[in-house]
């Protein structure tokens, strides 16, 4: 079955003292060690070739103290080690941070404003809480699991217009993606219209409020979706991954990805590209 969620009448329609208190540690942290750099921080390269700044390491760093001062378990980053990460994971299994400091960095680096904080708190490998804040259009997404997802603070709810996929707006990252697929999608695309900016965790948030009809990725780090999976998931969204209809049964590690809003959308969504393995 595809992992999917959505919002009970009787969920709560606010937010709970532990993500408020997340959302005041994102928002504090960014303002105080990311947004003073951006536009001028200098950076290097990782041995994978991805970019790493001095404003994620210090965001980091910023960000470890003062979710373990909210609640004391591990914390698990993007600019760690491999060797740290899994070793944290193992640890983690009662309760872990997972913070990526800047999704996006290299939009970050270049002045491209589609980046964004991203924060979860997972529980026995699965995320009951999570928050991406894009700083630059000063939106906060959140959710907690089976409480909802919220924007700003307002339940999110997300955009109800169903559409045919051939009229859909859909995110799509090619990077990870296999080959024919790929050629697939580039000669005979099943949508209208597609988009790629270069940040997992807003293209989540992005496609839980509407902004993209269907997402699609080759292959997520855990920091890629750990928040903004739930977000979407909680705003009503359905995902699975191009191997398992069982979202929550992919690859810890490198998790494609296939996700629609609407139902309908994403059977056909998910059918086309099956089609095409």
């Amino acid at each position: 079955m595809n992992h999917s969620t959505q919002s009970g009448i009787s969920a709560p329609t606010s937010m709970s003292a532990l993500l408020k208190a997340v959302i005041a540690a994102v928002k504090l942290v960014t303002a105080e060690e990311i947004m003073p750099r951006y536009l001028k921080v200098a950076h290097q390269r990782k041995s994978d070739g991805s970019l790493c700044t001095e404003a994620d390491l210090a965001a980091q760093s910023a960000l470890s103290k003062k979710l373990q001062a909210i609640l004391n378990v591990p914390v698990m980053g993007e600019e760690m080690t491999a060797a740290e990460q899994r070793a944290l994971w193992k640890a983690g299994h009662d309760g872990l941070w997972c913070i990526d400091p800047i999704d996006g960095t290299s939009n970050f680096v270049r002045g491209l404003p589609y980046f964004a904080v991203s924060v979860a708190l997972l529980r026995e490998g699965k995320s009951v809480l999570g928050v991406v804040y894009d700083p630059v259009a000063n939106e906060m997404f959140a959710a907690e699991h089976e409480r909802g997802a919220f924007l700003n603070g307002e339940k999110l709810l997300g955009r109800e217009a169903v559409i045919p996929l051939a009229q859909a707006l859909a995110s799509v990252d090619l990077k990870r993606l296999k080959k024919k697929l790929v050629t697939q999608l580039a000669a005979h695309p099943p949508y209208s219209s597609q988009r790629n900016f270069g940040a997992s965790a807003l293209d989540w948030c992005y496609s839980a409020v509407g902004r993209y009809d269907m997402y699609l990725h080759g292959g997520q780090k855990l920091w890629d979706y750990a928040a903004g999976a739930l977000i979407f998931l909680e705003s009503g969204g359905h995902a699975c991954c191009i191997e398992t209809d069982d979202f929550a049964q992919g690859d810890i590690w490198q998790r494609s990805v296939i996700a629609a809003r609407d139902e309908k959308l994403f059977e056909e969504w998910k059918g086309w590209i099956r089609a095409q393995q």
